[in-house]
Parts: C-alpha cells; sequence; structure tokens
C-alpha cells in the first residue's frame, strides 16, 4: 500500500505541533513518493511527482501574484502536498491567495502552528515510506505464490476467483465473452444483488459509463480486467468492492488473478471439461441427498448460475448414439437460446437439466424447443426449491415413458396419467410380475416364434379394438388379423372383446415396452 499523504500526516512527528489542512481535503489520498525541504522559488521545475514539500515560506514570495504562481506550478508539477511552518518565519498565519489557489486546483494545503525539524519529518517519512515497499514486495511474493500453486494444482478458473476474493474481501465474478457468469465467489448481499441484474452492469454500466468505453473498467463501485487470450479479450474478471475503492495490494491480486485465469483457460477443451465437471458434481450431491434444493440454488451461484427466485425445472433428456442434441453442450446451448440459467449434467444415459425458468421464459416454451430438437425428455412441474428433489424424480418418470415410446416425444409429468404410476413402479419386482400374470404365455410364445403376436395385440389395443383400423395400421387383411387373435385369445384364455381385459392388457403392454427399453439401454 503506497504512503499517502493522509498517512504521513498521522506519524507521531506531525503530532507535535498543531497542524490545519485548508485546501484539498479531497485528495489527501495522493501518493507520497519522497519528501523534499525546500525554501527555493522555482522549486517546481525541480519535481518529478509524489513530492511532499516543507517549507518555512521563504521562497513562496510576499505578493499574492507570485504566491498564487508559486502554488500553481508545484500543482502543475504534480506534487502530492505543500506543507508551511506559520512559525513567522515567513508567515503568521496562511496566505489567502495560497489557500484560494489550493482550493481552485485541488491540492492539498497544510499548515503548521508552530516549528518541526524537517530532518525528522523526511526520516519518519521515507523509512514509513521504505517499510511499506518492503510489506508491499513481500506481499507481491506472497500473490505470486499464491496464483503459481494454483496454476500447478490445476486449472480451474473458480480457485482463481476464489482466492482473489479472500484476498480483496470483496466478491468476484468471471464472465465470459457472451456475459454469462462462469464464477461467483466471496458472495455478499450487495453481490447477490449485482448478480441479479448482472446483463444490465456488464453492457450498460460498465460500457456506457461516462460515455467513453475507455473508462468502462471502472463502473458502479466494481473494477474488472479483461481475459485476454491469443490476443482476442475471453472475457471479464470483476471486483465488486461496493463504496469502498481497492486498497493495498488489492489491484496487483486483481491483475495476478486475471492472468492465471487466461494461462488456465488456454485450453478450451479442458476448461470446458473444468465447468461441467463442476455443475456434475453439484448434480450429484443433489441426487444423493448430500444438499437440499436450497442449498443446490445458493451453490449453483458460485459457479454462475442464478436460480434464485425462479421456477425450477428438471428436464432429462434420453441420449442417443451419438449424442448430438441430447448431449450436455447442446442442452447449455438450448438453456442461452432461451435466456435461462441452467445446471447441467451428464448422467450416463441421460442429460439432467435444472433450469431457472423466468418471466420471459415458460414451461410450454421449453417444450416446444426440445420437441423441435427431435428429442425424448421428460419435464417435471416448475417447482420451489424445496421441491426439487421431488421434480427430479418426476422428471425422471416422464423420461422414462419418452423412452418406452417408438416415437420421438417430449412429455410432461402432468400429462402421464396412470402412466406415472407405470414408471414408479418400473424399479421394482411388481410391475415385472404384473407383466408376467397378464401376458405370460403369449411372450413365452413370440420367443419360440418367429412370427410374433405381441406387435399384434399392441396394434389392436393402440386402435381400442377396432380390427379394420388394426389391420390396416398392420399391413396384413382382415383374414389374417382375425386369425392372429384368435391364436392371442387362446394363448391368454381371455376375450379380447372384454374392455376390461382390452385395459389390462393395456398396461401390461405399456409396461413390458417400458421395461424393455430400460434394459436395452
Amino acid at each position: 500500500m503506497a504512503m499517502t499523504v493522509q498517512a504521513a500526516l498521522q506519524l507521531e512527528v506531525f503530532s507535535r505541533v498543531p497542524l490545519h489542512v485548508y485546501a484539498g481535503e479531497e485528495h489527501l489520498d495522493r501518493t507520497v513518493r519522497w519528501v523534499h525541504p525546500t525554501e527555493v522559488p522555482d522549486i517546481a521545475r525541480f519535481l518529478t511527482g509524489g513530492e511532499m514539500l516543507l517549507t518555512a515560506g521563504l521562497g513562496i514570495g510576499s505578493t499574492p501574484e507570485g504566491q498564487r504562481r508559486y502554488l500553481t506550478e508545484i500543482a502543475d508539477a504534480q506534487a502530492a502536498v505543500l506543507v508551511i511552518e506559520l512559525s513567522g518565519r515567513a508567515f503568521d498565519s496562511m496566505p489567502q491567495p495560497l489557500i484560494d489557489a489550493a482550493r481552485e486546483r485541488g491540492f492539498p494545503l497544510v499548515g503548521l502552528a508552530g516549528e518541526l525539524p524537517f530532518v525528522e519529518v523526511s526520516a519518519q517519512v521515507h523509512e514509513s515510506i521504505v517499510d511499506q515497499r518492503v510489506l508491499d514486495l513481500s506481499a507481491y511474493e506472497r500473490l505470486n505464490a499464491t496464483f503459481m500453486q494454483l496454476l500447478l494444482a490445476g486449472r480451474d478458473p473458480v480457485l482463481f476467483t476464489d482466492a482473489l476474493a479472500a484476498e480483496v474481501g470483496h466478491p468476484v465474478v468471471l464472465e465470459d465473452a457472451t456475459r454469462q457468469v462462469i464464477a461467483y465467489s466471496g458472495p455478499s448481499p450487495d453481490g447477490d444483488a449485482v448478480l441479479a441484474e448482472w446483463e444490465h452492469h456488464s453492457r450498460i454500466d460498465h460500457d456506457t459509463v461516462g460515455g467513453d468505453a475507455s473508462n468502462a473498467n471502472s463502473a458502479h463501485n466494481c473494477t474488472r480486467r479483461a481475459v485476454v487470450l491469443r490476443g482476442e479479450r475471453w472475457g471479464w474478471l470483476h471486483v465488486l468492492h461496493g463504496g469502498s475503492p481497492l486498497a493495498g495490494t488489492a489491484g496487483y491480486a486483481l491483475d495476478r488473478a486475471t492472468d492465471g485465469i487466461a494461462i488456465a483457460l488456454l485450453g478450451a477443451r479442458e476448461s470446458g471439461a473444468k465447468s461441467a465437471q463442476r455443475q456434475n458434481a453439484l448434480v450429484n450431491r443433489l441426487l444423493l441427498g448430500d444438499i437440499s434444493g436450497e442449498s443446490f440454488v445458493t451453490r449453483a451461484m458460485r459457479i454462475g448460475r442464478d436460480l434464485r427466485d425462479r421456477a425450477l425445472l428438471a428436464v432429462y433428456v434420453c441420449k442417443e448414439t451419438p449424442p448430438g442434441a441430447t448431449s450436455d453442450d447442446a442442452m447449455e446451448e438450448l438453456c442461452r437460446s432461451l435466456h435461462v440459467p441452467a445446471v447441467v449434467a451428464d448422467l450416463g444415459e441421460h442429460t439432467l437439466a435444472i433450469m431457472g425458468l423466468s418471466r420471459t421464459s415458460s414451461e410450454k416454451q421449453v417444450v416446444q424447443r426440445l420437441s423441435a430438437a427431435n428429442v425424448r425428455a421428460g419435464i417435471s412441474r416448475p417447482v420451489s426449491p424445496g421441491q426439487l428433489r421431488t421434480a427430479v424424480d418426476q422428471a425422471r418418470s416422464a423420461a422414462s415413458v419418452a423412452a418406452a415410446r417408438p416415437d420421438k416425444a417430449v412429455h410432461r409429468f402432468d400429462d402421464l396419467g396412470v402412466l406415472r404410476l407405470l414408471a414408479s413402479l418400473a424399479g421394482g419386482p411388481e410391475l415385472a410380475r404384473y407383466i408376467e400374470d397378464e401376458l405370460g404365455p403369449l411372450l413365452k410364445h413370440d420367443a419360440n416364434s418367429t412370427s410374433p403376436l405381441l406387435p399384434t395385440l399392441r396394434s389392436y389395443l393402440s386402435c381400442d379394438g377396432n380390427k379394420s383400423q388394426a389391420a390396416q395400421q398392420l399391413y396384413v387383411q382382415r383374414r389374417t388379423l382375425y386369425y392372429r387373435l384368435e391364436r392371442i385369445t387362446s394363448l391368454l384364455g381371455r376375450s379380447l372383446d372384454d374392455p376390461d381385459t382390452r385395459q389390462a392388457l393395456i398396461f401390461a403392454v405399456r409396461g413390458h415396452d417400458l421395461l424393455q427399453r430400460q434394459e436395452n439401454r
């Protein structure tokens, strides 16, 4: 942390006599680089900036014009502060022209009501500057070591944002070029509020601050650095420091974290794998019951998925070979196109997405986009965080029904009807026993025959007992259909003309298809 005018004036030597700040109170945070006692009238031409000037006033001049010129020249030379002894050698009180000129320029002007040994002032200030520089160098070495260890430990950008947030004591947000939040570390109520309106903060607050894009690195109490890969900007790293400016080595820490993230992201594939790994780990903890739905939402913020204050929707997508539109990358892209935050995980045979619906996005839109993608999927009811695990079960049940159907379709849990019961029974022995009781002889026949009868029964039942329609669907003559139905009736020992029998067989056939799909995956 650099020595400031304010810090210098608080040193012991300045406590020996009363002092008063006559002007420039708002700029006491200026850096003091050096202390220079002087009684030379044209001292300004020897200055390089950042000096604390100590004087008895002998070189300032006695005329108002000369005094104003003296003050203007040292201010233009970027001196840090002018400290004048008001002990009677030159002045008993601070000249008004000096005060007026200092106030016009916002230049710190300090008067001492007594004599001070300037040698001791110089010694104490210089000693403090050296001590601070040693501390800064130690801090720089520590920061370099910290971020180097993170690079050696792994290439996860969240490690860097966590370390930066801990170092600066403020929330940290990493976003990519599309303004999507990748990581959020060191959360706070103020940070949460900014994250809730991130698009506005990133696109408006920064990019239009003061109407000058060159000043966009600082806006609304936030400082950011560009993450640059191969000469192109990949994204931004933000520090949301609120009402307090970045102080000390915080700016250096921000620069080092930005560099570390850039190096970590050089392998784009590995970066994507890390992001997927974080999402998979979070979803697995939810499925295992390690965390609640509320905790899931809180932890999702840390990886840039803001699901707060939204209705949550669980979507199970049945994977295909090759995965194509059913992959986790495809689901991530679908969620981005719908402008809904989501945690997407690869569960092997399924891709699970937990989406946060907004006022402008609806369950209907999700169904339409998935249907257009020509996938098999199951969708839960929109729920609150406390019901999230139930929603995952609902989506899984709907997906199992979708997988059992020959055509690709998106099934909502609320539309399953009695199939919800079959899906819930599929995980135990009850459904298998029911199928065996209802279809056992027929399945045994088909296992030993080159002309299976189950497809005929399935079509006949789907046509609600309409034989003409079933014959057309099967592309056979009615005589052939009659023969097959007689064989089925004989095997099952039940009349297919009975509505109750047909209803029981419908459940058995659908349950059989459900189990067969699960076994074949």
